[in-house]
């Protein structure tokens, strides 16, 4: 009985250096079908982007992850321009408004005929 306990028990015949050596393949391939697998997630969500720079082609690897690359560094090109024109006209409505602010406190404190008065606030608020 005592020998069928040694081939139940494989591992613990081996030192922890043979194991790892055993392991070594497994986990490396592993860590080639997740770097594959997200490849091919990539060409999927990239596929129209792939297909308008390279139409009715084999897309191998280094050619998916350069063209995502070079998107993904147009959408951040993008973003940059995006939020600096919002951020132009954020600004230029802050200025505006703290001008036309300034402009009734300067008309409130000297006495101007009423008609120009009206007229220029009228014209401000366009």
């Amino acid at each position: 009985m005592a020998p069928s306990a040694v081939f139940l028990e494989p591992d613990n015949l081996l030192t922890p250096k043979e194991k790892n050596k055993l392991r070594k393949p497994v986990v490396e391939k592993m860590r080639r079908d997740r770097i594959n697998s997200s490849i091919e997630q990539l060409k999927l969500l990239l596929e129209k982007e792939f297909q308008r720079h390279q139409p009715n082609s084999k897309l191998e690897k280094a050619d998916i992850l350069e063209m995502t690359v070079s998107y993904l560094k147009q959408q951040s090109q993008l973003q940059m321009k995006r939020s600096f024109h919002k951020s132009s006209q954020f600004d230029f409505r802050e200025g505006y408004s703290r001008c036309l602010q300034e402009a009734f406190y300067f008309l409130s404190l000297h006495k101007v005929r009423t008609e120009t008065q009206t007229k220029l606030l009228s014209h401000f608020q366009k």
